[in-house]
């Protein structure tokens, strides 16, 4: 699950993490409230307006029909609600987004943290996260901080640093003091950087998250160190025992059908082809998606029923699928281990029968389970389902489709 910049902040504030302090708006009278504060706070009136959208590169990225970036500096309060009112309600659109964009419901107001001071503030990067091949936690940094991470490692993979830590011993002190002394801090900022990477560790393996991302790190003028930005993922499996950082969830920003799925327990994501597809277990449903696309198709979804699919969840995903203007044909692929083959089909025939004319051909394998008996019940419905046992005999059927 995906939280905003504000909500990773709170989290990161929580942990003893020092942060870009700021305020969320909803309205351009809310900004510039906002602004006020920051200004009695900071005795400055520049502010960053920051959109608060699940993507990155918003500072790069742009309001859909005007210049306006996503994250710009305001100098004054005029510029905070001329700035507010181009942001939201508007469509941001940045390198994570696509060409569609994502509407922009909230923007965060942050106090200005480049100010001037006894030397240049200095941008780092810094991320914790799983490193799966060695099945340990590691802290990737660098001085770099600022850019793309994936620019970084592509033209100066030399300056990419990484700290593995094993999750039973956690964050060793001298884990954090090498991170400091390689960034090459000293003084102050090493001490503040030593307690930032602790409280950072922390706040990721207390969160059960996948991700913390922290781009830039910045050392300001005075040598303090602070977040700007914060990326959180969290574990979706790890949720039920964190109801409070649940809560956090913002439908807004997620596929309304995907939302959907969720509701019923299907795991669905939209993709952009035209063939639909149903599977039990994303192993066999990955096969499916690369069967449509050497037979001629695109996968339009991935979709697992998972194993313990019945009549109604397949009825289910059937409207879900079919919710897609793009969808030109559905292949519904099902090995029966737990599940049973004939419950499937029972759910294909009610899903007919229940929804009414289906516009595009549905190709049905089953098998494994009780597969013959679901053939059978298919074949004997008068619906216009093509059923195959085989893998190949689906394939070949969408070809058909695409000739």
């Amino acid at each position: 699950m995906n939280i905003h910049e504000y909500q990773a902040k709170e989290i990161l504030k929580k942990y003893g993490v020092t942060v870009q302090e700021g305020e969320v708006a909803t309205t351009p009278d809310e900004a510039v409230v906002a602004a006020r504060n920051m200004k009695s706070k900071y005795n400055s009136d520049w502010v960053v307006l920051k959109s608060q959208i699940h993507a990155g590169g918003r500072g790069k990225g742009k309001i859909v029909g005007t210049e306006q970036r996503g994250v710009v500096l305001a100098k004054n309060h005029d510029e905070v609600r001329t700035f507010a009112n181009n942001l939201l309600g508007n469509v941001l659109v940045t390198i994570q987004t696509g060409p569609k964009g994502k509407k922009v419901n909230k923007i965060l107001v942050a106090q200005d943290v480049y100010y001037p001071g006894e030397s240049e503030p200095k941008e780092y990067y810094m991320s914790v996260l799983l490193d799966r091949s060695k099945g340990i936690n590691v802290i990737i940094y660098t001085t770099e901080g600022g850019m793309d991470i994936e620019e970084v490692a592509h033209n100066s993979p030399e300056k990419i640093h990484k700290e593995w830590i094993d999750p039973s011993n956690g964050l060793l002190p001298f884990q954090a003091r090498k991170i400091a002394s390689n960034l090459g801090l000293r003084g102050k900022a090493y001490k503040q950087m030593v307690n930032f990477v602790t409280a950072l560790y922390k706040a990721y393996e207390a969160t059960d998250a996948n991700m913390f991302e922290i781009n830039p790190v910045l050392k300001t003028s005075d040598n303090e160190i602070l977040a700007v930005d914060g990326k959180v993922g969290l574990d979706d499996n790890a949720l039920f025992r964190h109801p409070e950082l649940l809560a956090l969830r913002d439908l807004e920003e997620e596929d309304p059908t995907e939302v959907e799925a969720g509701e019923y327990d299907l795991n669905y994501v939209k993709l952009d082809g035209n063939v639909g597809c149903m599977v039990n277990g994303a192993g066999l449903a990955m096969a499916t998606m690369d069967i449509i696309q050497l037979s001629g198709g695109q996968p339009a979804n991935f979709l697992d029923v998972g194993g313990t699919a019945n009549a109604e969840r397949v009825e289910k995903a059937m409207r879900i699928i079919l919710k897609d203007p793009s969808v030109k044909a559905i292949l519904i692929n099902i090995f029966g281990g737990i599940v049973r083959c004939d419950r499937v089909a029972q759910g294909v025939v009610d899903a007919y029968r229940n929804i009414g004319e289906i516009p595009v051909p549905i190709i049905v394998r089953l098998q494994g389970t009780n597969a013959v008996e679901a053939k059978k019940l298919i074949d004997e419905s008068g619906l216009k389902v093509k059923s195959a046992i085989t893998l190949n005999e689906a394939a070949s059927l969408v070809e058909t489709i695409f000739d």
